[in-house]
């Protein structure tokens, strides 16, 4: 049997933090507004099969793809997906299943068919338009924080907004680690003034030199935010971007992570 889109430990988390439906009038109160579960379940199935807003099959009781787009979007922007994907990091620290020894930062790239908000020509794919996401993930591939920007983004450029980016999960009392204790990427990250800067928050980074060999052994702990770039592409509407909006990829790149954070509990 299939297991359901929206499990329930995902719904427990983010049913409080859906904005209340609007209240219905007396007199001519409309249609009952659509239950925000179905609504969900309709977001992820576009999200999973990277089908086009218009196929969604309105038979199955999800709302139409208009609909489910309007709420993507509006939820978006009332900043539901990111304090989704926060919660699930604070659940994760307070159960201290989140690996602070190590940090490791990647990018991976995405065709832009539409073009839209955070695209750029991909200097790997014949300039072609693109977006890339930015990952910064902890020692077991959890993503701490992911970030979009054009596909001719340099990786280095983003790297200390990344760092700078990860919520502050130091607990109530304050004394849990929020930051790495080294930072680990590739050769894409060398740079001298942002190993210093790196030092200056407290990390130690593992950053190989441009121009030597290849071999460095730092691979063996890389590996696990690659891993996570396929799980966050393994969602289709990821791995090709279809939506000019950059409120509503940055929507879809939000509620991956928070899917993905959801297998480490």
């Amino acid at each position: 049997m299939a297991k359901p889109l929206v499990s329930d430990a995902l719904w427990q988390r983010l049913e409080p933090l859906l904005p209340a439906p609007k209240p219905r009038r007396f007199r001519f109160p409309g249609r009952r507004p659509l239950n925000y579960r179905l609504v969900l379940t309709g977001i992820i199935f576009i999200l999973k099969t990277g089908i086009n807003w218009e196929d969604l099959p309105a038979e199955l009781g999800w709302g139409c793809g208009k609909t489910c787009k309007h709420y993507l979007k509006a939820w978006q922007e009332s900043g539901v997906w990111q304090r989704l994907h926060e919660i699930l990091l604070a659940e994760l620290q307070e159960a201290d299943l989140i690996d602070w020894s190590r940090g490791v930062a990647d990018s991976t790239k995405a065709r832009a068919l539409g073009g839209g908000d955070d695209t750029g020509p991909n200097p790997t794919d014949r300039s072609k338009l693109g977006t890339k996401h930015h990952v910064l993930t902890d020692a077991q591939g959890i993503p701490l924080v992911v970030t979009v920007t054009g596909a001719n983004a340099a990786d280095v450029t983003q790297l200390l907004p990344l760092v700078d980016s990860i919520p502050d999960l130091s607990g109530p009392q304050g004394d849990k680690p929020t930051k790495p204790e080294e930072l680990y990427a590739d050769r894409a990250y060398d740079s001298e003034p942002h190993r210093e800067e790196l030092r200056e928050r407290g990390m130690e980074p593992k950053i190989p030199k441009r121009g030597t060999e290849h071999g460095s052994g730092l691979g063996i702990y890389r590996w696990v935010v690659e891993r996570t770039n396929s799980w966050l592409h393994g969602f289709h509407r990821l791995r090709l971007r279809t939506d000019p909006d950059g409120a509503i990829h940055k929507a879809f790149v939000a509620l991956g992570s928070a899917l993905i954070c959801l297998r480490f509990l």
